[in-house]
């Protein structure tokens, strides 16, 4: 991954991806009107762009068809997941019965993942593709999946996996859903993988579709499930002091996507540093977040690693408050490998915060 796929975006704000049928969001290009007059012209049309997409994606499937073996009857499932957190879960289940790969990486803003023609020789042979859903990926998966031509991992195929219809959503967004909003998801809030009880769910899906797909090995996926939630369940036991001291406690988030993180630890969330999910925070919002982290003696402002943080710096500055950087997803940190020790070093980081700050 180059290193201005890692770059923080600029104006210290992350915006989540625009609805298919309004905004296009190709490789970083943007294409909304700074005015907020609705989207401006695209300089190529959505038809050209999956044109030229469809030439670099069979360009390189016929240059690499040769190297890529058949599947045989006895193979282990092949996976793509969209993030790195379904691929931790994926590959907890699947054990050595399935062979996955990801997509994203866990110090990316998932909703900015760059098309790659590369990208669909991983999905071309895939016999399950898992993603977040909740149009989470929506700007770059039509893509992916367009190129790949394969009707396994198609809308309605056997391997066309929306992790999301196994959770409780939060923030379904009621009425219609317009610009005005910000970029607001209109099926709900897509961040649900921090939440430990949504893990378990997750884990206990891909051991149905896994077992529907691959018979044979289903008592292995029985097996490989329960282990995960029970090193779900004893990871849970040690943090349990964390917990105590986080319950309740007042933040400040830059960005929706801790909602469900608070909805299991108890965080109490004073405002949000975005006034609408991907909007900049205006002068008089920050006046607005400042007034309400004195009010209610918030400490700690908590945000992912691939905002700018200059805005909350000023605002940390204002309050006597600290900036807290938590990875939201599996590799968004040094040593933070799988599932469990994401939950942990997320858990541990805002308890130790919060602790020092004397909440």
């Amino acid at each position: 991954m180059s290193a201005t796929s890692r770059r923080a975006r600029t104006g210290s704000t992350g915006s989540c991806c625009r609805r298919a049928s309004l905004w296009v969001h190709i490789s970083h290009i943007r294409s909304d009107d700074p005015a907020g007059n609705g989207p401006a012209p695209l300089s190529w049309s959505i038809e050209n762009m999956l044109k030229n997409f469809r030439a670099l994606a069979s360009a390189a499937v016929l240059a690499l068809a040769v190297f890529v073996p058949a599947i045989r009857a006895n193979a282990q499932l092949k996976v793509v997941t969209s993030t790195t957190d379904l691929y931790d879960i994926a590959k907890a289940v699947g054990g050595d019965k399935i062979k996955a790969v990801h997509i994203g990486e866990g110090y990316q803003d998932p909703h900015f993942i760059e098309a790659k023609p590369s990208f669909i020789l991983q999905l071309r042979d895939a016999d399950v593709f898992a993603f977040v859903g909740l149009d989470l990926e929506i700007g770059w998966m039509p893509l992916l999946l367009e190129g790949a031509r394969n009707q396994k991992i198609m809308f309605g195929g056997p391997g066309y996996l929306d992790v999301s219809r196994a959770i409780p959503v939060l923030d379904v967004p009621r009425g219609n859903v317009d610009r005005s909003m910000g970029d607001v998801h209109p099926l709900g809030n897509p961040h649900y993988w921090l939440d430990p009880a949504n893990a378990r769910r997750i884990a206990r899906l891909f051991k149905d579709r896994f077992s529907e797909l691959d018979h044979k090995n289903e008592d292995a996926y029985e097996r490989n499930e329960k282990a995960f939630e029970s090193r779900v369940s004893s990871a849970e036991q040690t943090w349990a002091g964390d917990l105590a001291a986080i319950k309740g406690k007042p933040v400040v988030a830059w960005h929706t996507s801790w909602r469900y993180f608070a909805e299991y630890n108890g965080m109490n969330i004073v405002a949000f540093m975005e006034p609408k999910p991907g909007v900049p925070p205006s002068p008089s919002h920050l006046v607005e977040v400042i007034n309400a982290m004195k009010r209610t003696g918030a400490k700690v402002i908590v945000m992912e690693p691939f905002y700018d943080r200059k805005t909350a710096d000023l605002v940390a500055r204002q309050t006597n408050a600290k900036v807290l950087i938590l990875p939201p997803s599996v590799g968004g940190v040094p040593g933070v490998t799988d599932y469990v020790q994401l939950m942990k070093y997320d858990m541990d980081a805002l308890a130790s915060t919060l602790r020092a700050a004397g909440e």
